[in-house]
């Protein structure tokens, strides 16, 4: 259901090598939420990091709503960079999972797997050679 690796590099540098990878790979970065300076801003004593990269491929989003404009609410994808028990991690749902649980349609399941690979690659990218699945 999820696909998270632990990265040896730190918080900043890890949101900064996701950004690239992401554009090396043709998507785009719709928005960034920084959700820990959120919280702490609303006054939450939050110590973790986390920010949640909102990406798209258009090419990809226009296959899915075209097959179904309701799928347009599990879109764009989500990475998130963040912390955990001091260590750096990035990580997402699934897109494979997502869509089987919204649609049985063959052809979504083909761009599913698609866009699945290149997210992959980039967290994967984005995590460092010595970066490992957790």
């Amino acid at each position: 259901m999820f696909y998270i690796v632990k990265s040896e590099k730190g918080f900043d540098q890890a949101a900064m090598d996701l950004d690239a990878a992401v554009q090396r790979h043709g998507f785009g970065v719709l928005h960034v939420h920084d959700v820990g300076a959120t919280l702490r801003g609303k006054g939450i004593d939050f110590p973790e990091q986390c920010r949640i990269f909102e990406v798209c491929h258009p090419a990809q989003a226009a296959k899915v709503m075209a097959a179904d404009m309701r799928l347009n609410m599990a879109l764009p994808c989500r990475i998130s960079v963040y912390t955990e028990k001091g260590g750096t991690r990035i990580g997402m749902v699934l897109p494979t999972a997502m869509l089987a649980a919204l649609s049985s349609d063959p052809a979504l399941e083909r761009v599913a797997r698609e866009v699945e690979a290149q997210t992959m690659k980039m967290i994967d990218e984005a995590a460092g050679a010595s970066g490992a699945a957790v």
